[in-house]
């Protein structure tokens, strides 16, 4: 982009500057900062001179204009040259003093732009800004405005200037009588100052390190002479401000003692300004600098100020804040920071100051004085830690004002307290109390408007004293002994209900950072602190203010995750169940709102919650314990009828699961003496109560109720209500009622077949009494709903006697699912250490009661029984024992029959092959368990059921036992557990199983057969527990199972065994190898089909199970099934994902075991890797663009597996049989992957590999293929070629595309070197590939064999002349690059075969000047080698030879001097060296005219930029120089041109030129012209040598001499160079020019 363009662009923008929309405005300016962004030199320039041409722009748009390019300069002033920046400065210099009328924005705008170039050209800058601020003369204010600027901008680069500055600034502070100019002084004192302190506060980085304060102290003070006694005393209020806030910083920079003298001055001065001004930022903050000042020196008269100091101080912040603006926060700020200050020096004083002040009744004193002690006690805390109980004591009367403002206030003042060790003091405790009694103000209550309009809603008492508790508690870590246990004195008094939630918060942070710590100690501190609430209170509490969990901020969550936080001291076994239940309580109240919420749904989670509690505890001590606490607490919720309705059903809940029969009695008695019985609420509350309770105590509550009702109690109520009947009536139904209302909900929760019992008997008679009262003899009944009824009973009589019932088979029980939900319960309580009751064998039994009764369970259900079942007898320990340590095996044996009990019925109802599976699969887990007893008793199981479904086969059709594999390969690993007892049961399943199968196949149940029965003997072997027994005798059971499974079950019967690798038992792992081996030996002859399956089956195995004997057995099943389906199973191996793995890398070797295998193996292999192509080529690379070979996986998979299989040590013998083809399809299959990508399936493979070494082994397709080659030389015994190339790092050139023809030539000088006798029949089989159709192979089949040319082994083993034939033949190939390799071949017999190269010269010859003239491309790779190779040749062939060629070849390289690839350069100037060299005799004269016209040429290459060329040059010059026959420029060129010395060129070239001149004066018309063609060379050594060259042929011509010189074409070319952007050009040319006046 050039500048006339961006100037365009800008010029187009500027013109829309003025555009009347401001929105467009706004554009222009950015889209000339994004112009700026690229081109910033030139948008500056396009924008200076647009302002330039257009002089009369308005002033806003100027400014906008100004606004961009400072913009731009901010993000590139290091991008910017020293001629722009002039430039800017200039105009930025000039828009900013145009006018002296006061424009703010635009010369604010220009100024910005001379701050941001000062930035970097800060002395341009000053340069330029100094020559406006001269002495005597009244600066433009912008300039003032300017350097200040430039201070603050640029530290370390104005203030070396500031001494100067502020000489020439003094003397015109008198001249100044404008206010504003004076304000613009002010300004730039005050920024003179604080650039000043910060170049001395960082003395360390400033350029200048020596400048010392006392370098500005006297012109700093004649300043403030000036501001402080005339400028002051101005009535402008903008410059007194301007005028305070410069003495700030001035006054850290007066002399000590001037400073000192002025103090006395300058402080009341100072706080005088107070009054005068209602915006004291500025006033505050310099008077913070003065004092911050005053006290670096010690002063003595700050003491003296300070009564003055405190009172203007504390005044200011307890005047009334009109705004909460930014300004006043900040000025209170910095009142607050002179505080700071005047505590670090004077603390006793300040706080006699302050303290009194907190016993004032004046609000704004009070509250300002509280503000101020809370600043100080954060921000000079060291001064403050001895005055911690002074202040303490002194905010006694605070705490008792009820005012909104101070109560804030007082809590700030704690919050402060409780960072800083405060509240560990004594008397600490009241201050925490304050902030909870805060915590606990009703949330509604309105505050008291404030007097100067303050809105209080966002930052109520309420609402900072919460925050403030919350972050005492979570991030004071000192505060931690304060707030525990104390604060759990606040939960349940009533009063402070209000503030449960932000208590319960921050103690469940509390409880959490102990809990970390290991603390456990609350209830030792509950039994030592009479004022802590015991564990049963607050459970009853957070239990309760849970009911109603919206309310309070969401006391609900709060309260339970403090329960959840505090189980620990609740009772010790709630934790793990605690935290399953109450996250789901919790995310309840996340999903759902005040208002979408069922209270009675939220009711009833709570109660199942309790419930599981209960159980979950199971002491009735504490259920006790927990039951009295809740009716104690009953009162504290009379006027909240809501919680209290909750508490009865939570009392209830508590007695049902108490097991105190005289505890239950002696609450509900009391329950209904004291119910408040006219509360409608309660009634229902007592009631709930009463029907929870039945459901565990419905002879106890129904007992109770009418006791009560027999009681005097109930008569004398009555008797009194009838005499008063004018209030008794209602109050007798009430009464009435709640009886009544009490026994429908206890016949709600009865069990029913107790109700059928005691409806009649108990439950109505009872109702009856209530409803039918006698009055005076009189019978009145009493109107009331019927109440419903519900199961109570204990449910394994319930469930017996259902079953017994006549009318069982007929009876639909719709609860029955229910009931084995709450079976299951009781089951899953119990504990699982122990056998202590019977209520798992009771559980069971009704279980099993219930399956023989409709409807059936679901699938679901039943599958849930039988596993909590299952789990509840096998997961107990191998000796049950009781609580007296005495053993409970009857109890144990019971259970067990339960179970076994259950199992049949349960399988009774399903007796189907698929019936039976189910079953199994339940015990499979347990069978397959880490834990022998768990084993043995699920195989013990296994077999019973397996016996029971025996027994009771009744096989009316041939049907197939599909499933006989699984079962069988289920229980046969087992026959080696290492517990005697599995591996009976174990052979007993598999016995078991096989007649099941000849049941199925129509054999009659008594039929015994011969092979089966052999288990029985085998079973035997098993009592012994040497594993060599052992393992041998489940190679018999597998010979069994072989000889009487099916077919069809053999697959999964082999699958589910493969599962067993992974046994936790390794015996059973072991014997399921064993196993696997035999039926493979045995039936692998019928798995053709299954293999892929089988391999992938091993595969998943030996990567999921690390035990180390899996994978010889895995290898060893390999080898059986190869034997059998060699093709098959290297079929399904190459299926295998790439990478292979390390075990699927084992199963490869696994095949080279044996010899005849291996060489099928290998044969398989070579055959898969040549079958499909080695790679596809995408579009792309299609249509010319970058590569994108990708790898096909057969022939990549193949290789891999080569690699594999040629490195097991056993392959030896059939590698050296193979070893030519292998040697050449590996070589070959290295070329064609050379630069293959992976397939796009397996990059991400490759990059999420975790395995380094696989990483590089599997890197590449290429890779793999050298690695395959490098295992073949290994194993072929050509250990001493693979460590050759290895050395010359040949292995790594195979794998690149650049390197590839080198490697492949280094290999094969390594095979000539060190395995010459394998060369015959690896030569035979690499030309037959000659003609293959992948280039790639021809080329890498070509460079080895040119390479063999150059070792001698060739022509001992008598294959030089076919060699050299075949490659001659190769001349023709479409390839250039095979061409290319053919000609090195070729010159390679100059180094291999030297002798050889005169009888085959003319062949040679024609070869090689063919290559030269090979296609019709500037840059033909194949000229390169034939001009390579010929100059290798030429010394050994015949000069007759040489002569044919000798013409031709000069002028066919010519071209090439002047290539731009360096190496065609190189090449064919040191091949015309050798030219020279070879000719001799007749040839010469032929040749005289080649060297006169390439001697140019060579010259001006000596300058070439490559040293290669250069160094081909000093040879050529040198070679052809005695063809010139002159022995002063051989003489020079000898001295020169030495190789590794360094030329002086000038004075080469022009030693060169004077002889030339001399002894040849005709050339120089042709050496000026062949010059000028290099004067629009590319090279810029070389364009300049050229004019250089024809210069010194001027210089040493004779006059005589200028016909042969076009001098007018020769002064134009010479104008144009001296327009060349390159200085050196442009001075050679010059120089010539000036010679040329020789031939004027």
């Amino acid at each position: 982009m050039t500048r006339p363009y961006i100037q365009k662009l800008s010029f187009t923008l500027l013109d829309s500057i003025t555009d009347k929309d401001a929105m467009v405005q706004e554009q222009v300016c950015s889209a000339l900062c994004s112009l700026g962004e690229a081109q910033p030199g030139e948008t500056l320039h396009a924008c200076e001179v647009y302002l330039r041409q257009h002089d009369k722009l308005a002033h806003p748009y100027r400014t906008k204009i100004l606004r961009a390019m400072e913009t731009v300069l901010s993000s590139h002033i290091q991008e910017l040259d020293k001629d722009t920046a002039g430039v800017v400065i200039l105009l930025a210099s000039s828009e900013m003093t145009r006018t002296k009328e006061l424009d703010c924005d635009w010369q604010q705008a220009a100024s910005s732009v001379l701050v941001a170039v000062g930035k970097q050209f800060i002395n341009q800058v000053m340069e330029e800004v100094l020559n406006r601020f001269q002495p005597g003369v009244l600066p433009h204010c912008s300039v003032l405005y300017t350097l200040a600027s430039l201070s603050v901008s640029n530290v370390f680069g104005m203030v070396p200037f500031l001494p100067s500055i502020l000489s020439t600034m003094l003397p015109m502070l008198g001249l100044a009588k404008q206010d504003a100019l004076r304000v613009v002084f002010c300004y730039a004192l005050q920024h003179f100052s604080e650039s000043t302190l910060e170049y001395l506060a960082n003395l360390d980085q400033a350029p200048d390190p020596t400048v010392r304060k006392d370098t500005f102290s006297t012109d700093i003070f004649g300043a403030y002479d000036v501001l402080f006694h005339h400028w002051l005393q101005s009535r402008d209020a903008k410059l007194r401000l301007a005028v305070v806030a410069a003495l700030g910083p001035m006054s850290h920079l007066l002399p000590n003692e001037k400073l000192e003298e002025q103090l006395p001055k300058l402080l009341p001065a100072v706080l005088g300004l107070y009054k005068k001004h209602a915006e004291t930022y500025q006033i505050s903050k310099s008077l913070g600098q003065i004092l911050e000042a005053a006290v670096s020196v010690g002063s003595r008269t700050l003491e003296v100020q300070l009564d003055a100091l405190l009172v203007a101080l504390h005044a200011q912040i307890c005047v009334p804040v009109e705004s909460s603006s930014p300004l006043v926060m900040s000025s209170q700020k910095e009142v607050l920071r002179c505080f700071t200050v005047l505590a670090c020096c004077s603390p006793d004083r300040l706080l006699a100051f302050l303290l009194p002040r907190l016993d004032t009744n004046n609000e704004r004193l009070r509250v300002g004085t509280l503000q101020i002690l809370r600043h100080i006690i954060n921000s000079a805390a060291a001064q403050m830690e001895v005055k911690k109980p002074f202040i303490l004591s002194s905010l006694r009367l605070p705490l008792l004002d009820t005012n909104s403002k101070v109560k804030r206030a007082v809590v700030q003042v704690i919050s402060a307290m409780a960072h800083h060790g405060y509240l560990e003091q004594p008397g600490g405790e009241v201050m925490v109390e304050y902030i909870v009694r805060q915590c606990a103000l009703p949330p509604d209550e309105p505050e008291k408007p404030s007097p100067d309009g303050e809105d209080l809603a966002a930052d109520s008492v309420r609402a900072v004293s919460i925050r403030t508790l919350y972050l005492v508690s979570t991030t004071v870590d000192r505060m931690d002994n304060v707030l525990w246990p104390y604060l759990l004195e606040f939960l349940t008094p009533v009063r402070f209900t209000a503030a449960l939630t932000p208590l319960c918060r921050s103690l469940v942070h509390l409880i959490l950072k102990r809990q970390e710590a290991g603390a456990d100690d609350f209830l030792d501190q509950y039994n030592s602190n009479a004022n802590l609430p015991s564990p049963f209170a607050m459970t009853t509490r957070l239990l309760v203010v849970s009911s109603n969990p919206y309310l309070g901020d969401g006391r609900g969550a709060a309260s339970l995750r403090l329960l959840k936080v505090i189980h620990w001291n609740i009772h010790p076994s709630l934790g793990q169940r605690w935290e399953t239940t109450m996250p789901v309580l919790l995310e309840y109240l996340d999903e759902h709102t005040e208002e979408t919420m069922s209270l009675k749904e939220w009711e009833e989670k709570l109660l199942l919650f309790l419930r599981d509690t209960l159980a979950v505890v199971s002491d009735n001590t504490w259920i006790c314990q927990l039951s009295q606490e809740m009716c104690k607490q009953l009162p504290s919720y009379n006027g909240t009828p809501q919680e209290k309705n909750f508490l009865y059903k939570c009392i209830g809940t508590t007695l049902g699961a108490a097991s105190s029969k005289e505890v239950v009695r002696k609450h509900l008695r009391e329950l209904l003496e004291t119910a408040r019985y006219q509360e409608e609420a309660e009634q229902e509350g007592l009631a709930c109560c009463f029907g929870i309770c039945a459901i565990a105590h419905l002879e106890d509550t129904l007992a109770q109720l009418e006791d009560f009702v027999r009681s005097d109690v109930f008569r004398k109520s009555i008797s009194i209500f009838s005499i008063f009947k004018d209030r008794s009536e209602h109050e007798v139904d009430r009464m009435k009622s709640s009886l009544i209302l009490c026994y429908g909900h206890v016949a709600a929760q009865a069990p029913r077949e107790l109700l059928l019992s005691k409806v009649e008997s108990d439950i109505l008679r009872s109702m009856f009494q209530c409803f039918n009262t006698k009055v005076l003899g009189i019978k009145v009944e009493t109107k009331d709903p019927a109440l419903k009824l519900c199961l109570v009973q204990s449910l394994c009589m319930v469930s017996q006697a259902m079953c017994s019932s006549v009318q069982a088979s007929s009876f639909h029980f719709s609860r029955k699912a229910e009931l084995v939900a709450q079976m299951m319960e009781f089951i899953r309580a119990e504990p699982s250490d122990c056998l202590r009751t019977p209520i798992r064998k009771k559980a069971m039994l009704v279980c099993t009661y219930l399956v023989n009764l409709e409807p059936a369970l679901e699938e679901q259900v039943q599958a849930d029984m039988i596993q909590s079942c299952l789990h509840s007898v096998m997961a107990l320990p191998p000796e049950a024992e009781g609580e007296d340590g005495v053993c409970q095996e009857p109890l144990y044996l019971d259970t067990v029959c339960a179970l076994e009990d259950l199992l049949t019925s349960l399988l009774r109802r399903n007796m189907t092959p698929q019936g039976l599976q189910i079953m199994v699969e339940h015990l499979s887990p347990w069978i397959k368990s880490s834990r022998g007893h768990e084993r043995a008793r699920a195989l013990v199981l296994g077999a019973c059921l397996l016996q029971f479904f025996l027994e009771h086969l009744h096989v009316s059709t041939l049907v197939p036992f599909h499933n006989l594999g699984l079962l069988v390969g289920l229980f046969a690993p087992r026959c080696a557990d290492t517990w005697t007892t599995s591996r009976q049961e174990a052979v007993g399943c598999v016995y078991s199983l096989l007649y099941l199968q000849l049941g199925y196949e129509g054999f009659s149940r008594d039929h015994r057969d011969d092979v089966v029965e052999r288990l029985l003997t085998l079973k035997e072997g098993l009592v012994h527990p040497d594993p060599t027994i052992l393992f041998h005798t489940c190679h018999g059971i597998a010979q069994v199972i072989a000889k009487r499974l099916p077919s069809d079950q053999l697959i999964s019967l082999l699958l589910t065994m493969f599962d067993s690798l992974g046994d936790p038992d390794k015996n059973c792992s072991r014997a399921a190898t064993v196993m696997i081996n035999c039926l493979l030996k045995e039936r692998g002859n019928v798995l053709l089909e299954k293999v892929p399956e089988i391999v992938s089956m091993l595969r998943a195995k030996l990567r999921d199970t690390q035990e180390e004997h899996i994978l010889p057995a895995a290898q060893h099943s390999v080898y059986l099934l190869a034997s059998q389906h060699c093709e098959a199973v290297v079929s399904s191996l190459l299926g295998s994902p790439l990478p292979f793995d390390s075990h699927t890398c084992a199963l490869w070797r696994a095949l080279a075991v044996e010899p005849s295998l291996a060489t099928q193996v290998l044969g398989l292999l070579l055959e898969k890797m040549s079958r499909d192509v080695p790679f596809k080529e995408s579009r792309a690379f299609l249509l010319g663009s970058t590569a994108d070979r990708v790898a096909t996986l057969l022939p990549l998979a193949a290789t891999c597996a080569l690699y594999e299989v040629l490195s097991a040590p056993s392959s030896g013998t059939v590698v050296l049989e193979l070893y030519p083809q292998l040697f050449v399809a590996l070589l070959l299959r290295v070329s064609c992957t050379v630069g293959v990508q992976l397939p796009r399936s397996l990059q991400g493979k490759e990059r999420r590999s975790t395995s380094p070494a696989r990483a590089a082994k599997n890197r590449d397709p290429c890779s793999s293929a050298v690695d395959a080659l490098q295992a073949l030389l290994l194993r072929g015994g050509s250990q001493d070629v693979l460590q050759s190339v290895e050395l010359e790092g040949g292995w790594e050139l195979l794998r690149t595309s650049a390197g590839h023809e080198d490697g492949v030539a280094q290999l094969a000088s390594a095979m000539a070197k060190h395995a010459g006798p394998r060369l015959p029949l690896v030569m035979k089989a690499l030309v037959s590939t000659q003609s293959s159709v992948y280039e790639i192979q021809r080329v890498t089949s070509t460079a080895f064999l040119a390479e063999l040319l150059s070792s001698n082994v060739i022509n001992d083993l008598m294959l030089l002349e076919p060699l050299l034939d075949n490659l001659t033949a190769r001349l023709k190939d479409s390839s250039a690059s095979v061409r290319r390799l053919v000609l090195r071949g070729l010159a390679n017999i100059a180094s291999g075969s030297p002798e050889k190269v005169r009888a085959h010269g003319p062949q040679l010859m024609t070869a090689m000047v063919s290559g030269l003239d090979d296609g019709d491309e500037p840059h033909s790779l194949v000229a390169l080698e034939a001009m390579v190779g010929l100059a290798r040749l030429l010394e050994l062939v015949e000069p007759w030879d040489l002569r044919l060629v000798l013409l031709h070849t000069a002028i066919r390289i010519r071209p090439f001097f002047d290539s731009e690839k360096v190496e065609f350069r190189t090449a064919s100037i040191r091949l015309f060296g050798h030219l020279n060299k070879a000719c001799h005799g007749d040839c010469e004269d032929v040749f005289l005219e080649q060297v006169v016209g390439g001697l140019v040429p060579l010259l001006l290459h000596l300058r070439d930029p490559q040293a290669p060329v250069a160094s081909a040059c000093k040879f050529a010059l040198c070679m052809c120089v005695p063809h010139l026959e002159c022995a002063e420029l051989a003489a020079a060129f000898y001295k020169y041109l030495q190789e590794g010395r360094s030329v002086h060129y000038g004075e080469f070239l022009n030693s060169t030129c004077k002889h030339l001149m001399h002894h040849f004066p005709d050339l120089l018309g042709r050496l000026v012209s062949t010059n000028l063609f290099y004067f629009k060379s590319s090279w810029d050594d070389v364009r300049a040598a050229a004019p250089m060259f024809t210069g010194f042929l001027v210089l040493h011509a004779e006059p005589e001499q200028k016909p042969q010189v076009d001098l007018e074409q020769l002064i134009a070319a010479l104008q144009l160079l001296l327009k060349d952007p390159v200085p050196g050009v442009r001075e050679k040319a010059a120089e010539t020019l000036g010679r040329l006046v020789k031939f004027a």
